[in-house]
């Protein structure tokens, strides 16, 4: 039933909890794991329209971080015999995750909930409620929990 599963991480402690129930389903359904995390160039949240110097610098660091991450997480999963990938993708965060999920075939997304709310939800806004909105897959969401 699921054997593409999307697994968004972002680095947080909060981001890894849906990784152990996306493992869960991956042991029950011998699923494919996909781990991804979406870069967004810092400077596009101040000014989209604007291109910095040290843009193209800071993002090739970003993604050296990014990259070394998920290859932790990615060496934590496949250890327990799961089929994993992990990839580093850019763009808008909830859009890249919906068409990214929508290219590969994925069965089901699995994310956590980051528990914004008042003015940081409202600044921020919330990935989760837009990745549940444009997703023609299900969306299993996972509580922020302290």
């Amino acid at each position: 039933m699921y054997k593409k599963i999307l697994v968004p991480l972002d680095g947080s402690g909060f981001a890894e909890m849906a990784l152990r129930h996306a493992r869960a389903i991956a042991e029950c359904f011998d699923s494919e794991v996909i781990m991804v995390r979406v870069m967004v160039s810092p400077f596009t949240l101040v000014s989209p329209e604007m291109v910095l110097a040290g843009d193209e610098e800071q993002m090739q660091l970003l993604r050296q971080h990014a990259e070394l991450y998920l290859k932790g997480r990615k060496g934590e999963v496949c250890q327990e015999g799961i089929k994993c990938r992990a990839i580093v993708l850019e763009g808008p965060i909830a859009r890249t995750i919906v068409d990214f999920a929508e290219s590969e075939g994925v069965d089901i997304i699995v994310m956590s909930t980051h528990g914004r709310s008042g003015l940081d939800r409202w600044v921020f806004g919330s990935v989760a409620e837009k990745v549940i909105r444009a997703a023609s897959c299900p969306v299993l969401l996972i509580p922020a929990k302290e």
